[in-house]
């Protein structure tokens, strides 16, 4: 053969596109949710700064998103397993749209606090229903992968919202442009989810009843359903390691039967885990455009720091899932940690903002290592037919860190605005030391496809056929 020849990617693109079809739209509205998103997240705390806001109040105007969502959440998560996801997540889109528009007609700090609540609550009821279907859609070991496709589909909306809104308030002259192209990429993706977000057929689980169940098996490790016909040649080869993991991840093996309970020891290292990355990450969206903008940084660099950091992530994140899909979730938690753990107190001692740019570019890293990880731990504890209810746990959680950090943030930038990154340093380690504890051996096991992983003394084989 010439080498010249160009391999012809129909094939390739074909067998793509068979593989994730079903998830492509919500893909596609992630995508532009994002751009929304990542146009408005430099912006809104100098914008709210500019109103009246002070520092130390600033953190609980920011706090008010999460707050509502850690309500929320929970309960729409158990909602969305009871009933269609699609209409909530249009639902939650439409809401979050109306919450975007109204910041530039009621400008007080009080109405902001309300309006990030509003906000906030809109998010809770899209979000859980969204991750549960992608959980749900996509067969375990391609859950890593389709996770790290969700972040890329983010992250890609973060690369270029920055530079829209950028563009946008400067042909416009005002950073209103950002809020109403937030709330017009909302109600975009809305009618992308109503148009193309297909679901699981439905039938009623008892007759006079609101409960329903999905004819389709919602496919998890940790229940290690009966499965379907082309994946009987794996049966032999996992029968063993389902038994030995079952008693430690919490779940019932007998004769197929899936988990019926939540608590579960992968379900609560991945809380913890999340916990600890939020509060990190509540800290950067209180801070830190007002830590560039005291370092000289212009609201242009500013916004490029957004995009910087999404990169890596847009890049990695599908790549890391499928590595986490072959070689376990452990060691990309650690790994993942670690980018923030270290670079958060370097901030402190950067004198120039370009400084920031490879400690950015650390922390993404960390972030494309770590995210498909934690998604693959909280499916694994995902009982059957709960999968959005656990998401909304694991989302809560993420959601208390943000609460505890945005209003820790705006104290300990009151006195110092170093002090933040090094209590997230603290509090990111503390948080994976717990995770790790608390995951102990199911957490180290799951995932690893290579033969002869010994689990209790018993040597088995999860190595999966592809």
């Amino acid at each position: 053969m010439n080498w010249l020849t160009l391999r012809d990617p129909r094939p390739v693109l074909t067998a793509w596109l068979a593989r994730w079809g079903s998830i492509l739209p919500l893909l596609a509205a992630e995508l532009i949710i994002w751009l929304g998103f990542g146009a408005l997240l430099p912006v809104m705390p100098i914008y709210f700064t500019e109103h009246g806001v002070g520092i130390e109040a600033l953190g609980i105007v920011i706090a008010a998103w999460p707050a509502a969502r850690l309500v929320g959440e929970p309960i729409f998560g158990w909602v969305a397993d009871r009933t269609s996801r699609v209409p909530l997540m249009v639902g939650g889109l439409v809401l979050g749209a109306v919450a975007l528009t109204l910041p530039l007609v009621l400008t007080g700090p009080i109405e902001f606090v309300l309006l990030r609540a509003f906000a906030g609550l809109a998010t809770s009821i899209y979000d859980p229903a969204a991750r549960g279907f992608l959980t749900d859609e996509t067969p375990p070991e391609r859950r890593g992968e389709a996770f790290g496709l969700y972040g890329a589909a983010q992250m890609a909306g973060l690369l270029l919202g920055p530079a829209i809104g950028g563009i946008g308030a400067a042909v416009f002259g005002s950073v209103a442009f950002v809020f109403a192209f937030g709330a017009v990429s909302s109600l975009v993706a809305g009618v992308a989810v109503a148009v193309a977000v297909r679901e699981t057929p439905e039938v009623t689980a008892a007759e006079g009843t609101r409960l329903r169940k999905r004819v389709a098996p919602a496919y998890d490790v940790s229940e290690f359903p009966a499965e379907p016909p082309l994946m009987y040649r794996r049966a032999a080869d996992e029968a063993l390691a389902d038994e030995a993991l079952g008693d430690e991840v919490g779940v019932e093996t007998v004769d197929g039967r899936a988990a019926t309970s939540l608590w579960n020891r992968l379900l609560l290292a991945a809380i913890f885990l999340n916990a600890g990355g939020y509060f990190a990450g509540g800290i950067y969206e209180v801070i830190w455009s007002l830590f560039l903008e005291s370092k000289g940084a212009s609201l242009d660099f500013i916004g490029l720091t957004f995009a910087w950091f999404a990169l890596p992530v847009l890049i990695l994140s599908p790549i890391a899932g499928r590595l986490v899909d072959r070689r376990g979730v452990y060691w990309f938690v650690i790994a993942g940690s670690a980018g923030t753990i270290v670079a958060a107190p370097l901030y402190t001692i950067i004198t120039d903002p370009v400084q920031s740019i490879p400690l950015l570019l650390m922390e993404s890293t960390g972030f494309a290592l770590m995210n498909p990880a934690l998604f693959a731990a909280v499916a694994a504890g995902s009982p059957r037919g709960r999968s959005s209810t656990a998401q909304g746990l694991f989302g809560a959680a993420g959601t208390i860190g943000t609460i505890i950090a945005s209003v820790v943030t705006g104290y300990l930038a009151g006195m110092d605005i170093r002090y933040p990154f090094l209590v997230g340093s603290v509090v990111m380690l503390g948080s994976l030391m717990i995770g790790l504890g608390v995951g102990g051996r199911p957490l180290r096991v799951l995932g690893r496809r290579s033969a002869g992983v010994e689990v209790d003394g018993i040597e088995v084989s999860l190595t999966r056929s592809e």
